[in-house]
């Protein structure tokens, strides 16, 4: 059987991708891979929407997470963190690992975080050296309106703003130097259409002064070391030279399609998806959707009937829930390299495996209304 990921991540590469990672392998000290080294950190700032630094780790989104936190903390200064899923818990965990005086703001699950709460809580204190939030909460598949939050921020504190862009980043608008967001972290196993394995910390002025400020022990994550690497086109370690020869293609793709055309994909598969839950009966789990990936609550009947199982056995693979929403939940990703046609198959899917488990489904309900939405979208309405 031929199977295909609906999963947030790791999400389809691109055949072109994998062709131009099963090229001869180049060494990492040549001007070959330097001009390679050179066009991905430009094409990466473009993604990131930002003029300031984007250094690449070998290592997954969390080894991101860590380099930010371990590089620009300093002393005792309070940090906040706001937790409305399984990643936003992550930058705590990461501050307290690193001995911040971390204030750990909890959101519930499926929710983000509202301006007026943000306002209140710089209203309580102001002092924080640094802001942790998730643009898209991969976990519950919610969007943080991120550009309201930034400014609410900036306009009350100090503090750095540190993004978990993992599922955002290529996928939902981020202007990074617009919104005055100083610090973005992402991964390549997402909206960058690659394997899993490379990550990278989008870094503005201010971060990067905080990073030659920080005071906390780190070696492999030292974000200093990776700056001073950069300025000679180079990298402070052995990088991971296959998969960064893959995000090269894959930025090229992403320049070919258009950043904002990119985003617009993003947005008509999730909006036409949704649509399609509505007209199954299932409702979504978060309030503020994300365009990365499509959380849907399990009804309370079908929880005991493996309807991931049933849908994994059509030869669709979604991802179910995490910690207690495990069982509760499924999620479906739009996140990278998908369109419409792949949309259909998932929502086929799901309609036979619903069938299977007894839920009232009309043949073809989903697809139908999936691709009205998308007709009505493309022209506009």
């Amino acid at each position: 059987m031929k199977y295909r990921l609906f999963t947030p991540g790791p999400t389809p590469v691109p055949e072109r991708v994998m062709l131009r990672m099963a090229q001869p392998i180049l060494h990492h000290r040549t001007p070959e891979f330097r001009s390679v080294l050179a066009r991905v950190e430009e094409n990466l700032k473009y993604v990131f929407q930002t003029s300031g630094e984007v250094f690449i780790l070998a290592a997954s989104g969390t080894g991101a997470m860590e380099a930010a936190v371990a590089s620009i903390l300093q002393g005792r200064a309070p940090v906040l963190t706001v937790e409305g899923g399984k990643f936003g818990e992550r930058w705590g965990e990461l501050c307290e690992a690193y001995g911040a005086e971390a204030v750990r703001h909890k959101v519930e699950w499926g929710h983000g975080i509202r301006p007026e709460e943000m306002e209140a809580l710089l209203e309580e204190r102001d002092d924080y050296q640094a802001i942790f939030l998730t643009h898209s909460e991969t976990s519950t598949g919610t969007a943080l309106n991120l550009q309201q939050i930034a400014h609410i921020i900036r306009k009350r504190s100090q503090a750095l703003i540190v993004v978990d862009g993992i599922t955002s980043v290529g996928a939902l608008p981020l202007y990074m130097d617009d919104w005055g967001v100083d610090m973005v972290v992402a991964g390549s196993q997402k909206g960058f259409m690659c394997p899993p394995g490379l990550s990278f910390v989008a870094c503005g002025e201010r971060a990067l002064q905080a990073i030659a400020a920080g005071d906390r022990p780190r070696y492999y994550f030292d974000l200093r070391r990776a700056h001073s690497a950069m300025k000679k086109t180079d990298t402070p370690f052995t990088p991971a030279v296959t998969l960064i020869l893959g995000v090269d293609e894959a930025l090229q793709m992403i320049r070919e399609e258009g950043l904002e055309n990119v985003w617009a994909r993003h947005r008509r598969l999730a909006s036409a998806t949704r649509a399609a839950i509505g007209a199954l009966g299932l409702p979504l789990f978060s309030d503020a959707p994300s365009d990365s990936v499509t959380a849907v609550r399990i009804p309370e009947e079908l929880r005991d009937r493996d309807l991931v199982g049933k849908i994994k056995a059509r030869g669709c693979i979604v991802a179910g829930g995490q910690a207690h929403l495990k069982g509760k939940i499924f999620r479906i990703a739009h996140l990278g390299y998908f369109d419409e046609g792949d949309m259909l198959v998932i929502l086929g899917a799901l309609e036979e495996a619903l069938a299977e488990c007894g839920w009232d489904v009309r043949p073809g309900a989903a697809l139908q209304v999936f691709q009205e939405t998308v007709d009505q979208l493309r022209q506009g309405r």
